[in-house]
């Protein structure tokens, strides 16, 4: 059983950053790739980035590519979202999710329970 804690959404400015971080619980935090994942009102939840066990392979969507970085801290089963530029199409509450392998278009296993971002014009 995995636990995931996301934290660091807000309410910002179009072309802000924020920052967002999962915290997850159970062993071999290193072993899973992590992703993120956002839903905008009205919308099914997308895919935004996902990163490798080890940190070394990304994959994005196009929309946040050069804007979104995702990283992972493995001493404090972490996993970031950078996001800078935002624009008002950002906003959506932002999952993180764990899944067993690296892929393109994750199958998460483990869902955290979100957090709001807000972008306003």
């Amino acid at each position: 059983q995995v636990q995931l804690v996301e934290s660091g959404g807000g309410l910002v400015q179009a072309g802000d950053s924020l920052r967002l971080s999962c915290a997850a619980s159970g062993r071999s935090f290193s072993s899973y790739a992590m992703a993120w994942f956002r839903q905008a009102p009205g919308k099914e939840r997308e895919f935004v980035a996902t990163i490798s066990g080890s940190g070394g392979r990304t994959y994005y969507t196009d929309s946040v590519k050069g804007r979104f970085t995702i990283s992972r801290d493995n001493a404090k089963n972490t996993v970031y979202l950078q996001m800078n530029s935002l624009k008002p199409e950002d906003t959506a509450v932002y999952y993180c999710a764990s899944d067993p392998v690296l892929r393109r278009d994750p199958r998460p296993v483990y869902w955290g329970q979100g957090t709001q971002v807000t972008v306003s014009s």
